[in-house]
């Protein structure tokens, strides 16, 4: 029976293993498709033509510009081209935005939608892989780095995908999250893979589940602030040089027309951050309890805790700093991408390049 069984989980761990590297193939192919909608989404012959039309006139009222494209058979077709406002009036809360990553027609639309769709079979394949990896040792599946590595990015296309599913506009960080998840994969499938293993007994405990599942939704939801928050302090210096009368060369143009306004990227870093913010806190809390439970002391200055009271500290000043008319804008944004960067060191400094009580499984 024994021998059977290890030989079950052995073939899981290997069905696990394939379905990681299928799932990095497919999402190699939504890379593809979304650096096609961004580099075909304007430059379709529908799009040309709009420009041509409308000789690259701003308009002044929001809404959208409608354009009249002639058709084979005299037929005529009307193309929505969204107006971009780059800033907003004194006193107003909505920011008009770009058309997104499609460029505002139907072939980078195209082009988007197949991303979309291939970034939900990759993370459908994913999970498969990670509910495979737990089978085989028959625990959750966040026992080392590497299988740290495989949850969070499938946790991180996850929120993606759900925001899509709410109907918000986030196209943008596709490009961004799938680059970011192939780098994280091919990390875990090369420096940090660890063969299928039984837990050392302080991981034995429920705890495990919930103090490191919301570590890595916190980690998920904070990458996602992240891209919004590295995008704002782009777009927001794009701005800058057309209300200075400059004129930025015609890639910046053409990236920075398509996303939110600076106003909408900033608020919505500010709101995923905030929303998050509470979970980490309790998360923090979690582990002080297990702490207790598996060596007899909440607190120990272990510099896995250390650094997660310092992330902790780091977005507490962001979210202070966002409520403190002085440090809105670019400071807070400075902010928020030092505390993603703590959490970063959390998460791979402190485990492969300092030794604690977390050091354990190797990476």
């Amino acid at each position: 029976m024994n021998l059977a069984a290890a030989a079950t989980n052995e073939s899981l761990a290997q069905t696990s293993n394939v379905l990681i590297y299928s799932a990095m193939a497919v999402y190699t192919l939504a890379f593809f498709a979304h650096i096609a909608e961004w580099l075909l989404g304007s430059r379709s012959k529908v799009a040309r033509t709009a420009a041509a039309l409308t000789g690259g006139a701003q308009e002044s009222a929001a809404g959208s510009v409608k354009v009249q494209v002639a058709k084979k058979g005299g037929a005529t077709a009307v193309l929505e081209r969204p107006k971009i406002i780059t800033r907003s009036a004194s006193g107003s809360r909505d920011i008009p935005d770009g058309p997104g990553a499609h460029g505002g027609d139907a072939q980078g639309d195209l082009y988007g939608r197949i991303a979309v769709s291939l970034t939900v079979l990759a993370w459908a394949v994913e999970a498969a892989g990670v509910v495979a990896r737990a089978l085989s040792v028959q625990r959750a599946p966040w026992g080392n780095m590497y299988e740290f590595n495989i949850t969070f990015s499938t946790v991180a296309v996850g929120v993606y995908l759900t925001l899509l599913a709410l109907k918000k506009n986030v196209r943008w960080i596709g490009l961004p999250l799938i680059t970011t998840v192939l780098l994280d994969l091919g990390l875990a499938v090369t420096v940090l893979y660890t063969d299928s293993d039984q837990l050392v007994p302080a991981l034995h405990s429920y705890w495990l589940w919930i103090h490191v599942s919301t570590a890595i939704f916190c980690g998920a939801v904070f990458y996602v602030g992240a891209v919004a928050t590295l995008l704002y302090l782009f777009r927001e210096r794009y701005e800058t040089k057309l209300a200075t009368g400059l004129k930025p060369g015609s890639f910046a143009t053409s990236v920075m027309e398509r996303l939110p306004a600076s106003g909408t990227l900033d608020k919505f870093a500010y709101r995923v951050n905030a929303a998050v913010f509470p979970l980490w806190t309790f998360t923090i809390i979690a582990g002080a309890i297990w702490a207790g439970d598996a060596w007899g002391r909440y607190w120990g200055w272990d510099p896995k805790e250390v650094w997660s009271f310092i992330t902790w500290v780091a977005y507490a000043c962001y979210l202070h700093a966002r409520a403190t008319a002085g440090w809105k804008g670019r400071k807070a944004a400075y902010l928020a991408l030092i505390a993603f960067g703590c959490w970063l060191f959390n998460y791979y400094g402190v485990n492969i390049f300092v030794t604690g009580k977390h050091s354990y499984a190797g990476v």
